[in-house]
């Protein structure tokens, strides 16, 4: 029988000195290997359990096995409006659910998805999401990232009117400005944007709103607003030595380089090449930000997190269908640096105004009875100091600002930064900005649910 196949990337000699995607085109013979491992699974959890996006994940293997792609890509875009985005960045949530991964390894559903697009482009399958007639209505969208891209589709194909309206030169949002290039080539993005403009869907870039337009204008131009910002607060780590120069958040490292690659801008404003990295947060925010500094080249990079080292294999926390809680090694890590975990950082040293290192402790942690981890103390006598000259902080985000956006348009924001939609008003939120940083594929199931309240809204009918 046919397995999982392990060598998917570029050679790391190779990948680790561009910025290109690292990973490699699979043939044929491999796609329809996996595609084939498919066809023996009795019943789908992949589709149901697995994927937020529905996508009919049986039906699309089997017309790939059989050759067959442009059947393939209809059913995967009749429920995936960006397929060419989550089959790079998504983590593959269908996978975790997938039969196969039971007693033995999931299907590479991820990277058949990714053939389908491909192949789907190359024979111009692919068609901009037109509408059949325009209902007269007109709808803003706050923010170009995944959610924003996605309700903008749905309410575009629903006829309606849509003007996207974005605070940064092109929209994207974090799959331009966060998303390193060698994950997600922004030629894909500049690609699917042509599309969406080709149905009809407008893009005012370089415009914020509560600095370039007002609420009053949105309401006055649009019938209904749409917002979706995402999370832009990062976490930060309140600890002494933190105002030294040299300690930055992750985002502000990731997006000077890929601004530099997109030329907005010429010089990096962060840069590790020579410098000893400490990354703090080991998700996969921090990963981007080690493959980053691989191909910047940082003389030393270490990634550190408070959390317990995950098992190797799926944790008895999360039995199958559930996503795994597992050890998860990205192409940047096995690039170059060193990870630690059950590491929390005290303070930083600080050297003639700029950051020299941290003070960190070893914390042990209390588990579950099935391998959760729960709580954790600090062991006594385990300082030790972690010598450094540019820390990145990548430990997730806490939401939306009270002031801002959601300020000017008279929307309230909870206590964990999730805004609250005013439907009565006709202004709704979706993905991250509404329920908290997630990932991308989700993001983009919530604009389309989204969208269809502001068509029920539109309509006149229920929200």
């Amino acid at each position: 029988m046919n397995r999982r196949i392990q060598d998917i990337y570029r050679p790391v000699d190779q990948r680790r000195r561009d910025f290109d995607e690292v990973e490699r085109a699979l043939s044929f013979d491999e796609l329809k290997g996996q595609a084939g491992r498919c066809m023996n699974c009795g019943i789908p959890f992949c589709h149901g359990a697995g994927c937020p996006l529905g996508n009919v994940i049986p039906e699309i293997n089997a017309a790939v096995a059989a050759g067959n792609w442009e059947a393939a890509w209809n059913i995967l875009s009749s429920t995936s409006f960006f397929p060419e985005f989550t089959s790079r960045v998504c983590p593959a949530l269908c996978e975790g659910s997938c039969t196969d991964g039971i007693d033995g390894e999931p299907v590479m559903v991820r990277q058949l998805e990714k053939a389908v697009v491909e192949a789907a482009f190359r024979n111009g399958f692919v068609k901009p999401p037109k509408p059949q007639s325009r209902s007269g209505k007109s709808v803003a969208v706050i923010g170009g990232g995944p959610a924003g891209l996605a309700a903008a589709t749905a309410l575009n194909l629903a006829g309606h009117t849509v003007t996207v309206y974005e605070k940064n030169a092109a929209p994207g949002g974090l799959l331009r400005y966060g998303i390193p290039d060698f994950k997600l080539s922004k030629k894909m993005i500049d690609r699917r944007i042509a599309l969406m403009e080709e149905a009809g869907i407008r893009f005012e870039c370089g415009t914020e709103v509560g600095r370039d337009i007002s609420g009053g204008y949105l309401a006055r131009r649009h019938d209904a607003t749409v917002l979706t910002i995402g999370t832009p607060q990062a976490r930060d780590l309140a600890v002494p030595g933190r105002e030294a120069s040299g300690i930055h958040f992750a985002l502000e490292f990731l997006q000077g380089q890929n601004r530099v690659l997109g030329r907005e801008c010429a010089a990096l404003p962060v840069n590790a090449a020579g410098k000893r990295v400490v990354v703090i947060g080991g998700g996969d925010t921090g990963s981007d930000c080690v493959g980053t500094s691989v191909r910047q080249g940082a003389a030393s990079i270490l990634q550190i997190e408070i959390m317990p080292k995950p098992p190797e294999t799926r944790s008895p926390s999360t039995p199958w269908p559930q996503w795994p809680y597992l050890l998860r090694t990205s192409s940047s890590h096995r690039e170059g640096g060193e990870r630690r975990w059950n590491l929390a950082t005290k303070r930083f040293c600080v050297e003639g105004g700029r950051v020299a290192g941290l003070e960190a402790v070893t914390v042990e942690w209390e588990f579950s009875p099935l391998g959760r981890p729960l709580t954790f103390r600090e062991l006594p006598d385990s300082a030790e100091f972690i010598p450094a000259d540019l820390v990145l902080l990548a430990m997730g985000f806490t939401g939306v600002a009270a002031e801002g956006v959601a300020a000017e348009l008279g929307l309230a924001v909870d206590a964990r930064g999730r805004v609250q939609p005013a439907p009565e008003r006709g202004i709704f939120a979706a993905g991250d900005s509404a329920s908290g940083a997630s990932l991308v594929v989700r993001a983009i199931a919530d604009g389309k649910r989204v969208a269809q309240a502001v068509d029920a809204y539109l309509k006149g009918g229920a929200q």
